[in-house]
């Protein structure tokens, strides 16, 4: 008889267990999915401000084509991919984030754009922006960070595989974006 008891027990520990680890796993992932909205409305805020910036450029820097087209496919790029898709997502941000300084090289060598008035709000606007998603990947990167210690940690890597648990990216500036933008004009 008390081996039957010692047996029941046993199921429920190990079951509670998995209601805790269970419920720990979808607390951290509304967390991360919580934090990537946050970053995705400032994306989305963005999105909208780079045409205007383009088009202001353009007016200034018209042979700088190459320039200008290579944010727009960027930014195209990126709202091409679907938002659920976060991985993914933050490699194309990092490319446009990239693309997006090129822009702001081209002010330097053009005095009359770097006066211009909707060009600077554009660019203050922007600027609140970027740091808008700096204090938003802040949070997401914590939220990644407990998320996947979690479930690559004891106890929740004994039911990480059965719970469909989800590794996700730290939402990092590339290598390429922490150089300096260099512009050439031959």
């Amino acid at each position: 008889m008390s081996i039957i008891f010692l047996f029941l027990g046993v199921i429920i520990v190990v079951a509670l267990l998995f209601v805790i680890v269970y419920n720990r796993f979808v607390k951290n992932r509304n967390m991360v999915k919580d934090a990537w909205s946050n970053i995705d409305v400032a994306l989305k805020r963005r999105y909208d401000l780079i045409p205007n910036l383009v088009e202001t450029v353009k007016g200034y820097a018209a042979h700088e084509k190459t320039t200008l087209s290579q944010i727009v496919e960027a930014r195209n790029a990126a709202m091409a991919v679907p938002s659920d898709n976060i991985n993914e997502k933050i490699k194309a941000e990092n490319q446009l984030q990239q693309t997006l300084r090129s822009i702001f090289a081209l002010s330097e060598a053009y005095p009359d754009l770097k006066a211009n008035t909707n060009f600077l709000d554009l660019q203050q606007k922007l600027n609140e922006i970027e740091e808008n998603l700096e204090r938003s990947r802040r949070y997401y990167n914590g939220t990644v960070r407990e998320n996947n210690t979690y479930g690559e940690s004891l106890p929740g890597v004994l039911f990480a595989g059965m719970l469909n648990y989800k590794h996700f990216d730290y939402f990092e500036v590339d290598q390429a974006a922490r150089e300096n933008v260099t512009v050439n004009f031959n």
